[in-house]
C-alpha cells in the first residue's frame, strides 16, 4: 500500500497534474526579480542624482528651509540676500575658546606688538568685542552712578539716577565699535588696500578693553589722577589699532600715514569723550 501510494505520487509529479511545485519556484524567482528590479532603478536615480549636481539641491533644499519659497536657481539668490540676517552666518565667528580670548585680551594690553592680526587672521571673532563692548557699559554705568552718589552724599545733596548713561554708554560704545570699522574698511577698499570687516571688528573690539580698569580707576576722587587714566588708555587703545593696521595700510601708497594718524588720533578722541562725560563728576 505504501510502495503503491508513493508510487502514485511519483506519477503525478512527472506528469504535471499537480503544478504546486513548479509554481513555487516561479513565485521564488519572480520575488526575487522584482527585488533587483526595485533596487537597480533606486541606484540608477541616484547616479543620476549625483551627476546632476547634488550640490545645488543641498543648497536648495537649505534655502527652503531657510527662506520658505522658490525653487531651484531663484532660491539661491534670496538665501544670499538673507544670509547677513540669518544667526548661523556668524556662528563661526562666537565659535572661540577661553584661552585664545584671554590671549586676545592680553595682546591689546601691549600695544607695541603688531602681531595681533597674525594671529587672528586665521580665526578673527565677534564674541570677545560683543563682551568687551557689553562689560563696558555696565561698568560705566555702574562706577559713573556710584561716583556721582558718593560725590552728592559727601555734599549732603540730593541724588538722582540717571538713565541716560545706560542709553548713551551703549550707543557710544556699540556705535564706535561697529561704525568706525565699517568707515576704515571703505576707506581702505578706496585706496585699493581692501581689509577684511571681521578683522576690522575684531581689532576694534579689543581695542577697548583697556577702557575697563581705566574706568575703575576712575573711583579715585583726584581730577587729575583721572586725566592721567583717560589719557593712558586712549594712548594704549590708539597705539594698538595703529600699530597693528600700519603693515597693512602701507599698500595705501604715499597717504598710508595720514590714515594712520586719523586712526590714532580718532581712538584718543574717544578717551576724551570718556573723560568729559564719564570721567568727570559734577554735584
Amino acid at each position: 500500500m505504501m510502495s503503491g501510494g508513493y508510487t502514485s505520487i511519483d506519477n503525478e509529479k512527472l506528469s504535471g497534474s499537480v503544478p504546486s511545485v513548479p509554481d513555487q519556484s516561479q513565485v521564488t524567482i519572480k520575488f526575487s526579480e522584482s527585488n533587483l528590479q526595485t533596487f537597480a532603478p533606486s541606484v540608477a536615480q541616484g547616479k543620476i542624482s549625483g551627476a546632476s549636481g547634488p550640490p545645488r539641491d543641498a543648497d536648495d533644499t537649505f534655502s527652503k528651509s531657510g527662506s520658505g519659497a522658490g525653487s531651484g536657481s531663484d532660491e539661491s539668490q534670496p538665501s544670499g540676500w538673507l544670509r547677513p540676517f540669518l544667526i548661523a552666518t556668524y556662528k563661526p565667528y562666537f565659535d572661540i575658546d577661553t584661552a585664545d580670548v584671554l590671549d586676545r585680551i592680553k595682546d591689546s594690553l601691549f600695544p607695541f606688538r603688531d602681531n595681533f592680526n597674525e594671529k587672528t587672521a586665521a580665526n578673527p571673532d565677534l564674541y570677545g568685542p560683543f563682551w568687551i563692548c557689553t562689560t563696558l557699559i555696565f561698568v560705566a554705568a555702574s562706577i559713573g552712578t556710584f561716583v556721582t552718589y558718593i560725590a552728592h552724599k559727601l555734599k549732603n545733596k540730593e541724588w538722582e539716577y540717571d538713565i541716560n548713561l545706560v542709553t548713551w554708554t551703549a550707543g557710544l560704545f556699540y556705535g564706535f565699535v561697529t561704525i568706525v570699522p565699517l568707515g576704515l574698511y571703505v576707506i581702505l577698499k578706496y585706496f585699493s588696500a581692501p581689509s577684511g570687516l571681521v578683522p576690522l571688528f575684531c581689532l576694534y573690539g579689543y581695542s577697548l578693553f583697556v577702557f575697563i580698569p581705566a574706568l575703575c580707576l576712575s573711583i579715585v576722587p583726584l581730577e587729575i589722577f583721572r586725566w592721567v587714566v583717560a589719557g593712558v588708555a586712549g594712548f594704549m587703545s590708539a597705539a594698538f589699532v595703529a600699530i597693528n593696521l600700519r603693515a597693512h595700510i602701507k599698500s595705501a601708497g604715499e597717504r598710508w600715514f595720514l590714515i594712520v594718524a586719523a586712526i590714532f588720533l580718532l581712538q584718543l578722541a574717544l578717551s576724551v569723550v570718556l573723560k568729559m562725560y564719564l570721567f568727570t563728576v559734577t554735584v
